[in-house]
């Protein structure tokens, strides 16, 4: 009897083998913190399709290590709250052992307590600074997202070339607004910049003509606009239409082919540091991003007929260094933490070069950027 079981046994053994055996391909579970509906959807779009485009990729070439990706996406709605339940439920429930995103700052920030509780490894998609600093209470939160800092030093270095020494800004009263505002503030002096206006609007506001106004009023002689969403093409029209015959620049944020078509022809020589993904046709063969930034891009635009901007590469960044991560370390949170802090250096991603560091959970500075402009309903590198 004791024989015939053990032969039983045996064939269970081979043929578990042969066919894959659950136990074998138990998948390796990640999940992802999007905001695929709401206002910011027109950001979470291209990450959800990215992340989808990129793990069927891994699927395809055998997974990581012979285990099938599993990637569950959750629909933050762009809410904060309903953000914070999807990290509980992707920590609790799905048991993942890593996360992407969210995709806005103010997501971000509110899911950051969860994850740090739960030491679950997050790669935020979104730009603002106190995503992971300080990197002290930060120990398990990147992003891919350059920072908002980094966005206004660009913009500063930009305007001290030109003689530009008073500014007048607009910001929105979010999480991504307070931020850029701060920085925006804090680094003028650096540069021998006055701000000469500090102009506030919330969220679903339908006329920014009021603060536009102020701003020239007091002597701006450019306007910076620190928002994502509706609100940044509202703005963009309000310049366009009062004709304030000075420069408009927007933040980071602006990335997105959706803005220049909700704007029109008004988007017109609106400036803004970007990632090179916008204008990746343009950026020498000799670049250490252009092979990633090709690649990306064709396999995105053969697959969903459109381009996928700045906020896809966010995800395809954050995507590929938790892939990199498993494929070294395996399904461990806190290893996969560790090699994203340690061996993401010199790493060329479709947003710029990335050097993380202990002290540092982002790994991007200014250089990241190009200065682009709007011509002809396009975008083109600022010389």
């Amino acid at each position: 009897m004791f024989s015939i079981r053990f032969l039983t046994f045996l064939i269970f053994l081979v043929v578990a083998f042969l066919s894959g055996n659950s136990f074998a391909k138990e998948p390796i579970k990640i999940g992802a913190i999007l905001s695929i509906t709401g206002p910011a959807s027109f950001i979470g779009e291209p990450e959800k399709n990215t992340i989808l485009m990129l793990a069927e990729e891994i699927n395809k070439k055998g997974g990581i290590n012979g285990r099938p990706l599993q990637v569950i996406i959750e629909d933050s709605k762009s809410e904060e709250t309903q953000a914070v339940l999807s990290a509980r439920k992707l920590i609790e429930k799905d048991k993942v052992v890593a996360i992407i995103g969210p995709s806005t700052t103010g997501e971000s920030m509110a899911v950051i307590p969860i994850v740090t509780q739960a030491k679950i490894p997050m790669v935020s998609l979104a730009a603002g600074t106190g995503i992971t600093q300080p990197v002290k209470e930060r120990y398990w939160i990147f992003k891919t997202a350059q920072y908002d800092r980094s966005a206004v030093e660009a913009i500063y270095q930009y305007l001290k070339k030109k003689g530009i020494k008073k500014v007048g800004i607009l910001s929105i009263t979010t999480g991504f607004g307070d931020q850029g505002r701060k920085a925006l503030l804090e680094l003028a002096p650096q540069y021998g910049i006055k701000i000469v206006a500090d102009e506030r609007y919330k969220p679903k506001d339908s006329d920014m003509t009021v603060q536009l106004l102020k701003a020239k009023s007091a002597g701006a002689e450019a306007i910076i606009n620190w928002s994502v969403g509706p609100e940044q093409i509202i703005v963009v029209k309000n310049w366009a239409s009062l004709k304030l015959g000075i420069p408009l620049f927007q933040s980071h944020g602006w990335g997105s082919k959706k803005n220049l078509q909700l704007a029109g022809p008004s988007a017109e020589g609106v400036i803004a540091p970007l990632g090179r993904i916008v204008v990746w046709e343009k950026v020498s063969d000799k670049h250490p991003q252009k092979p990633v930034l090709k690649k990306y891009y064709q396999a995105y635009y053969q697959r969903y007929k459109s381009e996928p901007g700045t906020f896809g590469g966010h995800a395809h960044d954050a995507f590929m260094m938790v892939v990199g991560a498993l494929k070294k370390v395996g399904p461990d949170p806190a290893k996969i933490r560790d090699y994203i802090e340690n061996k993401i250096k010199n790493w060329p991603g479709v947003t710029g070069i990335f050097n993380m560091s202990p002290n540092d959970h982002c790994g991007l500075d200014a250089s990241s950027f190009e200065m682009v402009i709007v011509k002809n309903g396009d975008w083109e590198i600022l010389k």
